[in-house]
């Protein structure tokens, strides 16, 4: 079997890594609850790097009621200081602090959109960016669009969500392609973009 090439930014001696690269990163993402989850383990990467939360997803996912929205809305001080304890996550009073007001920031989006998607993927035209990039160099950090989605979020209230956090998001859940040209998985998400936007 020939060895597939994937993009150069991936640690390709971390098996959990490359599972993710291959099979969710830069996937598009209809799902409000998936949203909510890629909204919070991003926020939370803020400073830090991606292969940090990513072994820690299930913490995550443990601490905040398997990304329930409305139960995570719902957290108390007492909660807040309880994660505080959690091994399972970074536990940084701030970052748990603003993923229980994104919950509530993204529940009155919901009701304002329908769903936090309809809301979300507006920012690009309801259709995956494909991206040219020949190398890592051509990977931009922050975008005009991620700069007016999170000027918008932070309007709406939403906290550890600056332009290049946003800008992660978006690619983590396909509102762009930024896997390089020479990735195998670069048409196969690009046609799932496709069929998803028919």
């Amino acid at each position: 079997m020939t060895k597939q090439t994937r993009c150069s930014w991936l640690d390709t001696s971390k098996p959990d890594y490359v599972a993710y690269h291959d099979n969710e990163w830069g996937v598009p993402v209809y799902d409000d609850k998936k949203l909510f989850e890629f909204l919070t383990l991003e926020s939370a990467q803020a400073g830090l790097s991606w292969y940090t939360i990513l072994k820690k997803r299930n913490g995550y996912k443990n601490a905040f009621a398997d990304f329930d929205v409305h139960k995570v809305a719902a957290f108390t001080e007492q909660d807040i200081e309880r994660l505080m304890l959690d091994a399972g996550i970074v536990r940084n009073r701030l970052k748990i602090a603003a993923t229980v007001n994104n919950a509530k920031c993204f529940i009155k989006i919901q009701q304002e959109f329908g769903s936090f998607s309809n809301y979300q993927w507006q920012f690009v035209g309801n259709k995956p960016q494909v991206n040219n990039l020949n190398s890592d160099d051509d990977t931009p950090a922050i975008t005009p669009t991620s700069s007016a989605f999170a000027k918008d979020l932070k309007k709406r209230g939403f906290k550890f969500l600056g332009p290049t956090t946003v800008y992660a998001h978006m690619q983590a859940c396909g509102m762009v392609n930024d896997h390089s040209n020479k990735c195998f998985r670069k048409e196969e998400v690009k046609k799932l973009g496709a069929r998803q936007t028919v």
